[in-house]
């Protein structure tokens, strides 16, 4: 005789557990590191910010890279915690799919932007 213990659970929104978790974290760390050399350099700047101060600090090889790197630990950072927002409170799978696919597709855009922009400098 089997016991039914009630209905069997449907796992719906974000399981990724401890991988996403911790991505989370690392990339907001990452951003907070960022956010305070930025922060250095333009502090400890001498004379009027201006777009040639801008481009200055942007210029450099370690500069790009690293602001390189920081654009993509933001998409993904963000990339997660919209996933986890659209797999938590949109039920309707296609609603669901359609709003990941548009989120991508955003996403990758201002990453192409971003890059673009950088790279301009």
């Amino acid at each position: 005789m089997a016991v039914n213990y009630g209905s069997k659970r449907v796992v719906v929104g974000a399981h990724y557990g401890l991988r996403d978790w911790l991505a989370q974290r690392v990339t907001a760390v990452l951003m907070a590191l960022f956010t305070v050399v930025l922060l250095a350099q333009v502090l400890l700047s001498k004379g009027p910010i201006g777009y040639d101060k801008w481009a200055g600090i942007f210029s450099t090889q370690w500069m790009k890279f690293l602001t390189f790197a920081v654009i993509i630990a933001m998409l993904y950072h963000v990339w997660v915690g919209v996933r986890d927002i659209w797999m938590d409170y949109v039920k309707p799978v296609s609603i669901r799919l359609s709003l990941q696919v548009f989120s991508i597709v955003w996403l990758v855009g201002c990453a192409g932007w971003a890059i673009q922009v950088l790279w301009r400098l």
